[in-house]
């Protein structure tokens, strides 16, 4: 199921339940898909452009927690919270630290990897592998310890 119907048919659930937190993120989600596929001249969204946009979405969530945790408005903190649980609920399962140190591991031994200055050779190999299962934040701060490490 493409991820604008199941968006459509959640937005009707949330709008029956009236639950404003699920129908605030889901429209927000919508608004961004219909953008995107506007954009792409009217043809169908790849599931890879919806994870990334999703993605998107989330970081964007985050970065909004951040400001408004240190300005002091739990309040709006709380809203951007709700809609980022329920937007992580359309994204594939998130991989852990530890799957991420493990999958990272390999990639290193494949690419020959051994310092820090090959960064910029392991990085774009490790996006690619983790595409929709964790954020590049994270990977990047993995493969920095992994790879300053002896």
């Amino acid at each position: 199921m493409s991820l604008i119907i199941k968006i459509n048919a959640d937005l009707i659930t949330a709008m029956k339940s009236k639950n404003e937190s699920a129908l605030r993120a889901i429209r927000a989600i919508k608004a961004a898909l219909l953008l995107l596929k506007t954009e792409s001249s009217g043809t169908e969204i790849s599931e890879e452009a919806e994870v990334k946009l999703l993605q998107r979405l989330l970081k964007q969530r985050k970065e909004s927690i951040e400001v408004y945790t240190k300005q002091n408005r739990v309040d709006l903190a709380t809203l951007e919270n709700e809609e980022l649980i329920i937007i992580e609920s359309y994204l594939p399962k998130q991989m852990t630290i530890d799957e991420i140190e493990t999958e990272l591991k390999v990639i290193i031994i494949e690419s020959g990897a051994s310092t820090i200055s090959d960064l910029g050779k392991v990085m774009p190999l490790a996006i690619k592998k983790f595409s929709g299962k964790s954020d590049g934040k994270t990977i990047s701060e993995v493969l920095k310890r992994l790879l300053s490490t002896p």
